[in-house]
């Protein structure tokens, strides 16, 4: 019965010179802690039984979205279970609250630029994106930061202010995207065959739009030989394996039928009394 009683004046004890209490402080406490956990739980079942339905990007807005709703609904659910009077931590309150007033201005401005990001969605996970200097793959959209995967491997966490006020290049947002070729053949061979074969080559591959079709013509006639334009359009997600692999069926293409590619030349012309002086330097044969 003492150590109950203890217990209970324990729990009674007032803080700070207020009304609140230690017991007030611990429901709290377990309020939250009990409001994590039951987020943490429905967000991992959801995504359980909707990864298969839903886009990654619309998933992790949605699991998001929840977690946060959990957690201010218990957040709602213990004040009103806590009376305190906080006359007496007015002006420490007061002056507590104008620094962290000024030391969280970039976190507030983080979070309503990813909300903005949310709604808006100009990037979502798994795009190929380019964001001011820094290019690669969006891994992951927070309430506070994106996460992007360059290119080398690297994860690199951009504040959501930095995202949202900076311009964006979105390489996947259109499911089409086209790619320039400049083939050079040379002058002596036929640049009709030459475009014919191209555009076998570019009708034989499977990712090659034909809607929007290619477009294969002479572009400009050289120093060194004819240039030939070859303009695709490829599945914007396959984009760079068909860029890659292409360039190289065309040259062999080519090859395989005796056109190629025109290596910088140059015809130098003689004046003709330099040619006159050269052949008088030249020793007669003694007869």
């Amino acid at each position: 019965m003492v150590i109950l009683e203890r217990l209970q004046e324990l729990l009674q004890t007032p803080l700070f010179g207020t009304s609140l209490s230690v017991g007030n402080l611990l429901w709290l406490v377990v309020i939250l802690a009990l409001s994590v956990i039951l987020a943490r739980l429905t967000v991992t079942n959801l995504r359980r039984a909707l990864e298969n339905r839903m886009s990654k990007n619309e998933l992790e807005i949605l699991l998001k979205l929840i977690y946060f709703t959990i957690v201010i609904l218990g957040v709602v659910i213990a004040l009103p279970n806590i009376i305190a009077d906080l006359s007496g931590l007015l002006v420490a309150g007061g002056i507590l609250g104008i620094i962290i007033g000024f030391a969280s201005q970039s976190v507030v401005s983080n979070f309503v630029s990813g909300l903005f990001l949310m709604v808006e969605q100009p990037v979502k996970i798994g795009d190929n994106v380019n964001v001011g200097s820094i290019s690669g793959n969006v891994e992951d959209i927070s309430i506070l930061s994106t996460t992007v995967r360059t290119y080398d491997g690297v994860f690199v966490r951009i504040p959501n202010e930095k995202v949202f006020n900076s311009d964006i290049t979105n390489y996947w947002a259109n499911v089409a995207r086209r790619f320039d070729y400049a083939v050079g053949i040379r002058y002596q061979d036929d640049a009709g065959k030459a475009i014919g074969i191209i555009k076998n080559v570019l009708k034989d591959h499977p990712f090659v739009l034909q809607r929007p079709s290619p477009t294969v013509f002479v572009e400009e006639l050289g120093d060194n030989g004819v240039n030939i334009t070859v303009k695709i359009w490829s599945p914007a997600r396959v984009w760079w394996d068909v860029k890659i692999e292409l360039l190289w069926k065309i040259k062999v293409a080519l090859e395989a039928e005796g056109i190629e590619i025109p290596f910088p030349q140059r015809t130098v012309w003689f004046p003709e009394p330099l040619k006159m002086e050269e052949r008088q330097k030249v020793p007669h044969e003694k007869g």
